[in-house]
Formats: C-alpha cells, structure tokens, sequence
C-alpha cells in the first residue's frame, strides 16, 4: 500500500442535511495509502449508486498505488528505483505526467524540492526502507547526497530514464493526483456536487444538498489535539496541507521532520509549522504545499507572493503559533472555478 503524508491537518466540517427536493448526501471511504480516502457527493435522480461510484474510485486508487507505491517491490515505481544507474523502464502516463511536475517543482524551488530524496527519507528514519529514526552522520549523509538529483531523470518518450543510481518518491504529489483523478471520474459520471478527500488532501466542488458551501477547517498544528484555526468555503479547488508535526522524531531539543530540503540532506529546521494551499489542481496544491514547507517562513512568503499562490502559513513563536495568510489566499479561500 502506498503510504502517503498523513497530516490531519484538515478537517472537514459537516453538518450536512437534505433541502427536501429530494437530493441526498452519499458518503462512503475507506483504506488508502496507508491511511485513508472519504467521498461525499450530491446524489440528484439519475446519478450512480454509491456502490458503483466507490467501485470506480477504489480502481483508481488501486492503479495509483500499483503505479507509484514505495513500499511494494512491484509497484511500477519501485522496479524503476532498484535498477542501476544508466537504465529506462518504460512507464504509466501518469507516472510520467509526476515526474514533470517534480522537475517543474524542483527548478522552480533551485532545487530544494525534489522527487529523488529517498535516500535521505531512508537514512534518517522515514522512508519504506528506513531502520531508526536518528541524526546520521555527516559521511552518510555526503554518501546518500550523491544518489539525490532531479537531473539524473530524464524521460525518452514512454520511458523513465536515469543516469545515476537514484530513487523516486512521489509522496509529496501522489495523494493529489489521486484526488484530481477521482474529481475526474466523477465529474464524467454526471456528478456535480462532491468532495473527495484521500490522505488529507482534497478538492470540493458544488454545494451540499442543503445549498451551503462546502466548508473545510484548517487545524492549529499541535500534537496533543485538534483545534481549528479557520474555516474556509471551497468550490472548485483542491487544498492540501504540509506539516512538520506529525511525522519527526526528537534529538538534542531539536525536532526533525520527514520533509527534506534536497540541498543540505536533512530535514527542513525553520519555523515553519504548516502551510496549506489552494489551487485549482489537487496535485498542485499537494506539491506546493511541500514546496514551500522546505523553502521556510521568508522564501515561501515571497514565492507564494510572487507567484500568486493562495497559501495559508502557520509559524512557531516563542507565545504560540503566528498566522499568515497571502493575497491569493484571501482571494480564494471563499471564491469558485468556473
């Protein structure tokens, strides 16, 4: 099973009831990823039962994890990771569709995001093949470094290549791709009003059957209990949190997290707690809510500036947690895609 961020980190707020025209509220989810996927959706007269949409949701969930899943030997991703340096492996559309979106992420951010830190992800302690969840040293971390690159991928029409022994990690954007495939499949169903949510990372369109927005609260980042910070109307966006408080282990009073700033090999160290972004596209939000977690409490305020993304940063201080929100955020948190 693919085992993806699990940040519980974004809430959705129900209160959900029927507006007596006879539409109603379906749901159902279940396991996923390591974690788990929930679907609610508007059922108007002609729409697919339940059962029948939670069969198309679970095919896709099931071809995302056999395509890109790090923590099985026959995932498409993985056969790629274990082959030597000099190697292409022909693959899924949609892995090669992640790939550019890594490298877009990667050149975007200098190289600070980056698909092929598994290395790091299992030296440290986080990833599929990671022993103990401690500080290694120096010497290791220069060693795993020189299997760590975005350049060493390059794709030759259907095949994945690489020119060094290095290793694939989609957690950062698969959970994304999944939601945005799902929101897909729905749409071509004949379905409107939905919200789709797989691993915490989300995309709600339409309204609930009583005509309200779907409303999603964003969580404090604390480690003892939930509590909502804001609550935002979604329509027609996905919204996907990183955080660094959920997944790290303590050494020498300092937390390190499973987030990996690909030019150091260590885990990001600022104040960053959370971000949470909103884009149209679900894979999008997924990357760039990694994206500028690594980049720290400055560079990702002047990138989301600059780039006009709709980000929502949460940031350690000595009295608690500082929120900060962009313009873009401000825009969108209420607004609809057509």
């Amino acid at each position: 099973m693919l085992r993806l961020r699990l940040w519980g980190v974004l809430v959705v707020v129900c209160a959900l009831s029927g507006c007596g025209n006879g539409d109603s509220l379906e749901s159902f989810g279940g396991p996923t990823m390591g974690s788990t996927y929930s679907i609610k959706y508007v059922r108007h007269a002609g729409l697919p039962e339940p059962a029948q949409v939670q069969r198309e949701v679970e095919k896709i969930l099931t071809d995302v994890d056999l395509q890109m899943s790090t923590y099985r030997s026959d995932s498409d991703i993985e056969r790629f990771n274990a082959l030597p340096a000099n190697s292409c492996q022909t693959m899924p559309a949609s892995v090669l569709e992640l790939v550019r979106v890594g490298e877009q992420l990667s050149v975007q951010s200098e190289g600070s995001y980056d698909l092929t830190v598994e290395p790091l992800m299992n030296l440290w302690g986080f990833g599929p093949q990671g022993r103990e969840e401690k500080v290694p040293s120096a010497a290791a971390v220069a060693e795993a470094l020189q299997r760590v690159g975005y350049r060493h991928l390059h794709i030759d029409a259907d095949r994945l290549c690489k020119d060094a022994p290095v290793e694939v990690d989609f957690n950062s954007i698969a959970a994304g791709y999944a939601v945005d495939t799902i929101a897909a499949r729905l749409e071509s169903m004949g379905i409107r009003d939905y919200l789709a949510e797989a691993t915490g990372e989300l995309k709600a369109r339409g309204k609930k059957p009583d005509g309200s927005a779907w409303r999603i609260a964003l969580e404090e980042p604390r480690d003892d209990q939930q509590v909502a910070e804001r609550v935002i109307n979604v329509d027609g966006y996905g919204v996907s949190t990183s955080g660094d408080y959920r997944n790290y282990f303590l050494q020498g009073g300092r937390r390190y997290s499973h987030t990996f700033d690909a030019h150091s090999g260590a885990p990001v160290l600022h104040n960053l707690a959370s971000v949470t972004v909103i884009h149209p596209s679900a894979l999008m939000a997924d990357g760039l809510s990694t994206l500028l977690l690594i980049l720290g409490p400055e560079r990702a305020w002047d990138y989301a500036e600059k780039h006009d993304i709709g980000a929502f940063f949460v940031i350690r201080a000595d009295t608690g947690f500082v929120i900060r929100t962009s313009q873009a955020f401000e825009r969108l948190s209420g607004a609809k895609v057509d």
